[in-house]
């Protein structure tokens, strides 16, 4: 669950909600923090009942800014620790407070990426207990592997939050992970909002699909529960967004049916191997993901 703000995230939380997935690039943690705290203080949850996500952003990728930047989310969050504390993007930019860092051409100024070097300065927070446990974003199959085939590793990645939903349904990373242990969370589960600045609209609306509407009509569901189903009877986890408190009540209602094997089958067929997320204005980077294929 992404939170946006301080009454949508208490409301979540009141539906059931206790997985929240956040970041400092989204200019929410104070809020985030706060309704985290209310909800703990009123008695709907314990700390321990929530499992909140922080992200190490692109220009706090030198090992000796990776902790400053963890302890920074913390600070803001008034928590002790977060659960989980992934690199967003195997992308490093210029270091600094400066989040997107251009040149006098208005081009992003990027960094030579070390993907180990930052790796163990996060097992140095997992060891610090600021988080409990860490992982990845973003990452392609050979990205995974130089962290998992590390001289020395400590602490191996148990997640990669990557996009995933019926129409990129990404098998192959799925078998890779799951050989490795490796937990697929994943982002855009409902497709995307139809923004061309940075969503590939070569592919449809998800949401509109016919297999997905008519499979929803027999279980008096929508095809967005008919997607979340799908992604979690596969072993994703899911993390929706949403601005309504009607959908978010109704993306939490995905656990009272299941699909058939048969119905499985046609929602993976749906697959176009195309992204909705594909970070193009990056492409260029040394490190960018989407150019394996897989």
């Amino acid at each position: 669950m992404l939170a946006f703000n301080l009454f949508l995230l208490k409301y979540a939380i009141d539906v059931g909600y206790r997985h929240i997935d956040g970041a400092l690039v989204y200019f929410n943690e104070h809020e985030v923090g706060q309704a985290i705290r209310e909800k703990i203080a009123d008695g709907t949850v314990k700390r321990e009942d929530v499992f909140y996500c922080g992200k190490l952003w692109n220009t706090f990728h030198p090992p000796e800014l990776v902790m400053p930047a963890l302890k920074r989310t913390l600070k803001t969050l008034e928590l002790d620790y977060v659960d989980l504390y992934i690199i967003e993007l195997p992308l490093a930019f210029k270091p600094g407070d400066v989040f997107y860092p251009k040149d006098e051409n208005g081009k992003e100024v990027y960094h030579d990426t070390d993907l180990c070097a930052t790796w163990e300065a996060l097992e140095a927070c997992k060891d610090a207990g600021l988080t409990k446990s860490l992982g990845v974003s973003n990452f392609n199959k050979r990205q995974l592997e130089l962290i998992l085939n590390k001289p020395g590793l400590k602490h191996k990645p148990v997640t990669n939050q990557i996009e995933c939903h019926p129409y990129f349904t990404q098998p192959k990373m799925m078998e890779f992970c799951k050989k490795n242990d490796i937990i697929i969370v994943g982002y855009s589960p409902l497709g995307t909002s139809r923004d061309p600045s940075w969503v590939n609209l070569k592919s449809p609306p998800l949401l509109e699909d016919e297999l997905l509407v008519s499979i929803g009509k027999k279980y008096k569901k929508t095809s967005a529960q008919v997607a979340l189903r799908f992604n979690v009877q596969r072993g994703v986890v899911v993390i929706p967004k949403s601005f309504s408190p009607k959908r978010i009540k109704e993306n939490f209602e995905i656990f009272d049916f299941s699909l058939t094997d048969d119905e499985m089958k046609e929602i993976e067929g749906l697959n176009k191997n195309i992204r909705f997320v594909e970070l193009l204005m990056w492409s260029d980077h040394p490190e960018y993901p989407f150019h394996d294929d897989y």
